[in-house]
């Protein structure tokens, strides 16, 4: 599944595809279908380390920043990790992706491995290095900007939706009755979600946008937008400036 976040700061589902092998041919495939149907620039693509995915996005999208998904980065690290000692790991991993610049951040990730617990679980420490390169790319912008970009969570969240729709249904007949019943639950979400953002706007007295209230297939705001784009603004001008009439 693709999320994307507009100027606006909505989240849509730009696409859901079903694979028995995720590779370079398959990502490449992705990028190249939501390309051709209209998705002309990418600022910065957040994903979760998966092979060939990040090189397919920038070969579609040259100017993309691709950013792998912190969160995704922590688990991956407690993989090696015995469960009493994650919760103390986590908080030194912490000192990480906080981190005010790359060079604060990799101080933190030699400061983890020279601690205890970084000779305790060196394949802990191995998982940061191998993704340093994906990962640091976030470091370079402010706190604002970066809750919005650090995690693949959006897509979790509805992926955890899907599963509850999907519970129920043992067999599909083929992979397009399965995306088609997908497409339909995403729908539904997504309209529920822009009949509430209507409703709100209501209450507090906004004008809702051309548009609200109708049939809408879009997600949720994203949360301190406006924030994280003032920071886009500046980091992009020339990319965002055309699009904030």
């Amino acid at each position: 599944m693709a999320i994307g976040v507009t100027v606006e700061g909505i989240k849509h589902v730009l696409g859901i595809w079903v694979t028995e092998n995720e590779g370079a041919k398959f990502w490449a495939q992705v990028c190249a279908q939501l390309a051709n149907r209209g998705v002309k620039d990418v600022l910065i693509a957040c994903c979760d380390g998966l092979t060939g995915f990040p090189e397919a996005i920038e070969a579609t999208w040259a100017r993309a920043t691709v950013q792998t998904c912190v969160v995704h980065l922590i688990r991956a690290a407690n993989r090696f990790v015995s469960y009493g000692d994650r919760k103390e790991v986590s908080k030194q991993l912490k000192s990480i992706y906080t981190a005010p610049s790359i060079e604060a951040a990799l101080k933190s990730l030699d400061d983890f491995e020279a601690s205890t617990l970084g000779k305790k679980y060196p394949s802990a420490v191995a998982t940061w290095r191998n993704a340093w390169e994906r990962f640091t790319p976030f470091l370079a912008f402010p706190p604002e900007l970066r809750k919005v970009i650090y995690t693949t969570n959006a897509i979790e969240s509805m992926n955890y939706q899907l599963r509850k729709v999907t519970k129920s249904r043992g067999h599909f007949p083929s992979d397009a009755a399965a995306v088609k019943m997908l497409w339909l639950a995403i729908c539904n979400i997504e309209d529920k979600r822009a009949r509430e953002r209507f409703k709100d706007a209501q209450k507090k007295g906004r004008t809702p946008r051309a548009g609200a209230g109708s049939y809408l297939v879009e997600g949720a705001g994203t949360s301190g937008w406006k924030q994280a784009l003032q920071q886009l603004a500046m980091a992009y001008p020339e990319r965002i400036e055309p699009y904030l009439n």
